[in-house]
């Protein structure tokens, strides 16, 4: 297909989010001190399998098929690589399966931060590195170089775009809220307000809720989603759907049909001439912005706020968090990159997801991927490991090759800061009432 046909069509960019977290196992007060496991790998086995077959190589084989019966379709992933860790250990068949995808032509994929992190809300160059390793991790087992990013659950503000322009990326994906585009429609490339270099892509998040979490709910069909796709006017030229990959036979199992609706939609995409599916370097190559986007404070994809609370909303929350943070310094002075990598890996935002007290529908969500029994004991077990984690980093700093790089050892009432304060205990009590 010839680029510079598509500049007068409408174009649909289908993104999918592939992420699975390295999720801790119970550990108790008593276990503090132990220097013992953190993660629980027979549970994070069993669910990579699990959602493997229920979900991604069934997808996945799905996607080649009907790509190369019609090439016209594109696809954008965005593959965490806490994600591509545990298929490269636990199912290296779904690797073989994106492998495959890639060598289409017809399929891209973001860089994001390497540990699905909120490493843009730490001090420092940690986003950034993160960003590096994953962008080498994509190379190493996709064998490509992604110039478009995606933060962390869509997480978003100027001063990321900045961060995100200055490693060279060109664009960068976002959630389509109301109170950023004051009155503008979400069906457009953007580009950011002081940076022309970057550009901006803006989900529909009616659109892409509507499969994700209403399919069941609307008895949704491809005839109906098409006439909502053509309502959409004429000289709005960027549609942009986005959603978990999961959505398609792990969060709505097969029995719904929701695996047979997303070939049906493909299919009937691919055949009509009005929509055109591109990838998001594609709509930048040959789409100019419509206008310019300013974003001053934080956003996301997730819950009605659409903000940092589902992750930072609360007490529990900004502590657990702050705790980690306030590790980096020892841990990156000891230079051991097995340390490195378990505090990375404990930076993973859905550790801070679990501990949210929300209620409603944004609080059945959070309840429906946690897998503790409530956000106090996702808080409670956190910061156990982090208690020990703190303890065997001391350890570290103890042995006398590491008191060099480490410097100064802090007092033990410096490393009690790590203990659960009273408000938390207060909060259960709270909570169970």
């Amino acid at each position: 297909m010839n680029l510079s046909d598509t500049t007068t069509k409408q174009h649909i960019v289908l993104y999918f989010q592939v992420h699975q977290p390295r999720r801790l196992r119970p550990f108790r007060f008593f276990d503090i001190g132990t220097c013992g496991e953190y993660f629980d790998d027979k549970q994070n086995k069993a669910i990579a399998e699990r959602v493997a077959r229920q979900s991604y190589l069934p997808t996945n084989a799905l996607l080649l098929q009907l790509i190369r019966k019609y090439p016209k379709i594109k696809v954008v992933f965005s593959v965490s690589g806490v994600a591509i860790d545990q298929f490269k250990e636990y199912t290296p068949e779904v690797l073989d399966s994106f492998r495959a995808l890639a060598d289409t032509g017809c399929v891209e994929f973001l860089s994001e931060t390497d540990h699905h992190s909120l490493a843009c809300m730490m001090p420092g160059d940690e986003f950034e590195l993160q960003i590096l390793d994953h962008t080498a991790k994509l190379h190493e087992h996709f064998n490509v170089r992604p110039t478009v990013f995606r933060n962390t659950e869509l997480i978003y503000s100027d001063e990321i775009g900045r961060r995100v322009e200055a490693l060279g990326f060109n664009g960068i994906f976002t959630d389509g809220i109301e109170r950023i585009l004051h009155g503008r429609s979400p069906h457009h490339l953007y580009q950011h307000s002081d940076l022309g270099g970057l550009k901006i892509f803006l989900r529909n998040y009616h659109l892409s809720d509507d499969i994700a979490f209403r399919f069941s709910h609307h008895g949704l069909t491809v005839e109906k989603y098409m006439a909502w796709l053509n309502g959409i006017p004429h000289h709005e030229n960027v549609v942009t759907l986005a959603m978990d990959y999961e959505t398609f036979g792990e969060h709505q199992k097969a029995n719904t049909g929701i695996v047979k609706f997303l070939e049906g939609l493909l299919t009937a995409i691919a055949k009509q001439k009005r929509f055109v599916m591109a990838t998001a370097s594609e709509v930048i190559r040959t789409v100019k912005p419509h206008d310019t986007l300013s974003v001053p404070h934080y956003i996301s994809w997730a819950d009605q706020e659409r903000d940092l609370s589902a992750w930072l909303g609360n007490d529990m929350q900004r502590d657990a968090f702050d705790c980690m943070v306030r590790m980096e310094r020892d841990i990156k002075s000891i230079d051991d990159p097995d340390l490195l990598e378990r505090w990375r890996w404990l930076q993973t935002s859905d550790h801070f997801y679990y501990m949210s007290t929300k209620k409603n529908d944004d609080g059945n969500v959070h309840a429906y991927f946690s897998p503790y029994p409530s956000p106090y004991e996702a808080f409670m077990n956190y910061m156990n490991v982090l208690n020990d984690f703190s303890y065997q980093v001391s350890e570290h700093e103890r042995h006398p090759l590491n008191k060099q790089k480490a410097g100064a050892i802090r007092s033990e009432a410096e490393r009690r800061e790590l203990q659960v304060p009273t408000w938390a205990m207060n909060l259960q009590n709270s909570y169970e009432h």
